[in-house]
């Protein structure tokens, strides 16, 4: 299962979202300003950043990934 930590006005999370959809990766969108508690995960595997897009796939945190890491962790 995939899953995108990503926010509704972040132009990388709208570019990485049109890019798995067509690469036919299905993900779970989480948008961290509505959901505030995905933020801290995310800043914890940051040093310090609510990085986005962070996409998480089997447990492991990709951070501002490319469409090409996502598939690579899919595999």
């Amino acid at each position: 299962m995939v899953t995108m930590y990503s926010t509704e006005w972040c132009g990388h999370c709208r570019r990485l979202k049109r890019q798995l959809e067509g690469a036919g990766i299905s993900y779970r969108e989480v948008d961290v300003d509505v959901e505030r508690r995905y933020g801290d995960r995310i800043v914890e595997a940051t040093g310090g950043y609510r990085v986005v897009p962070t996409v998480e796939v089997g447990g492991r945190l990709l951070v501002n990934p490319t469409v090409d890491e996502v598939e690579a962790a899919l595999a």
